[in-house]
């Protein structure tokens, strides 16, 4: 039985949700699976992906071959990368502590990159917002500009014509 690591996809028209699952390649795409593997959401940004590292490398020693979509994530999620590892120290040229250490440095700087990603997207929000605000205060302060002279206009006439009226 050829097994696939793919995606099937749930959630609504125009906004996807997607399980990554083990499951027959003969299976249809929302149709039978194995075992649910993870979720992929990519309506975030940046797209939340929840994956169960262990067991799909479990799956992936055990022969299954993950499609072009769902080999890209599990490359952003490590686990492509904990198998190459994990063959390394089947062949004898890791220890399984080193090949740990390795795993836990990508994932540290992974989640660095993320972090940063995350933090300039929130900045370029803000900037975004104040931007906006700068905006909005420059028409209020022309609005309020156009109006003033007039408001001067109409106190000089009163004044005027409270002055004719004392004649």
């Amino acid at each position: 039985m050829p097994v696939k690591i793919r995606l099937q996809r749930h959630g609504k028209k125009g906004k996807p949700f997607y399980w990554v699952v083990a499951a027959d390649s003969r299976a249809k795409r929302d149709g039978r699976f194995l075992e649910k593997l993870g979720t992929y959401n990519p309506n975030t940004n940046p797209a939340t992906i929840d994956l169960d590292v262990d067991g799909t490398v479990q799956w992936l020693q055990n022969g299954a071959q993950p499609t072009d979509t769902a080999r890209t994530i599990l490359s952003y999620k490590g686990a492509l990368l904990k198998n190459h590892l994990a063959g390394g120290v089947k062949k004898g040229a890791l220890t399984e502590e080193q090949a740990e250490a390795k795993f836990t440095a990508w994932l540290d700087e992974k989640a660095g990159k993320v972090a940063g990603k995350v933090d300039g997207l929130a900045k370029a929000q803000a900037d975004a917002k104040a931007k906006a605000l700068e905006a909005e205060k420059a028409v209020n302060e022309a609005r309020i500009a156009a109006n003033t002279p007039a408001a001067v206009d109409s106190e000089d006439a009163v004044a005027e014509s409270g002055a004719d009226s004392e004649e």
